[in-house]
């Protein structure tokens, strides 16, 4: 062993324990240069990654500035269509405001026209009751109220005003109660006149006896002599005659026109001064005792209709309206008859 160990170089010693030292530092220095090498590239990678960084981030606020400049042209835009909004809002509302005037406008004439045309209406309606109630009463023209009621009725019927509905329940009584009198008593004793004036030719001019109860000197002398009681009052001479037949046509001429004036004094006068010259034209008979009878019968005969409604509709309308009632109308004032009573 120290014979091995004696012969050794003894330079060879140093050299060995060199050699790990270059090693290592070869190491080293390649783990350094290694190192080295790969910070630089993680520089050169971070310096890439923070350009491309800044790109992006350049990009992305060229994007967020466009699109900043996009919402502000959008929001000018917004805003110019809101204000367009507003005025158009402002002309729709005028206009609306204008249509709404308008229709009030319009509204107004038609009420006001429709007003007029009612009152026109009524007016119309308050004449011809007037009319009516003054043919009835001072004419008494049935038929010619009836014409008159009917078309008050017709003129009432367009107006659909609930104040009339009284007017138009006592136009119907009106009218009903007028229906009810018929041609009317005027027309009726213009008739009942007519009638007994016409029978005036049909009465005896010599009265009719029985020849069994005269005396035989009598019926001897019939052929030869007419024997007339001493204290008869009708007349003989035929010029007597002729002015009492003209007394009794003028009394009945003035019972017509009295008649037709509805004047019922006048006309009760000339019909009893007629009845009263009968006996003076005819001997007494059965058929002018009758027609005597008669004359004095229409003499008595009403010449109004007795209407207790007459007027009410007319009355009733008035007071819807407004109005004072008006006075009702009067008959004519009756003329004095003349005194040539026979």
């Amino acid at each position: 062993m120290n014979d091995v160990t004696a012969d050794r170089d003894p330079s060879d010693h140093p050299r060995r324990s060199v050699m790990p030292l270059v090693v290592g530092l070869v190491l080293v220095a390649a783990v350094g240069a290694a190192g080295w090498y790969g910070w630089s590239q993680w520089q050169a990678w971070t310096t890439t990654q923070q350009d491309a960084a800044q790109q992006q981030l350049g990009a992305f606020e060229q994007r967020l500035d466009a699109l900043r400049r996009d919402q502000h042209a959008q929001l000018e835009r917004i805003q110019d269509a809101a204000a367009t909004n507003r005025v158009l809002r402002d002309e729709v509302l005028g206009l609306s405001q204008r249509g709404a005037l308008l229709e009030d406008s319009v509204a107004k004439l038609a009420d006001s026209t429709r007003q007029g045309a009612a009152a026109l209406r009524l007016d119309e309606a308050e004449l011809e009751l007037h009319l009516a109630t003054q043919r009835l009463s001072i004419a008494g023209d049935v038929p010619g109220a009836q014409r008159a009621y009917a078309l008050a009725a017709d003129t009432l019927h367009g107006l659909d005003d609930p104040r009339l509905l009284n007017v138009k329940q006592a136009l119907e009584q009106e009218r009903s109660a007028v229906a009810q009198v018929g041609d009317g008593p005027h027309a009726q004793a213009a008739a009942a006149l007519a009638k007994a004036a016409a029978a005036l030719a049909q009465l005896p001019q010599k009265a009719t006896t029985d020849d069994s109860t005269r005396p035989s000197w009598q019926r001897i002398l019939s052929p030869l002599i007419d024997v007339r009681p001493s204290g008869t009052r009708v007349a003989v001479a035929p010029a007597q005659r002729a002015a009492f037949e003209n007394a009794l046509q003028l009394e009945l001429t003035l019972a017509r026109g009295a008649l037709e004036r509805n004047d019922r004094v006048a006309y009760q006068g000339a019909v009893t001064r007629a009845a009263q010259w009968l006996p003076r034209l005819w001997p007494t008979s059965p058929q002018a005792s009758a027609l005597e009878k008669q004359f004095t019968q229409i003499a008595a005969m009403p010449l109004q209709p007795d209407l207790p409604e007459l007027g009410s509709s007319l009355r009733a309308l008035q007071a819807v309206r407004g109005k004072p009632a008006s006075a009702p109308a009067l008959p004519p004032a009756p003329s004095t008859p003349p005194g040539g009573t026979p």
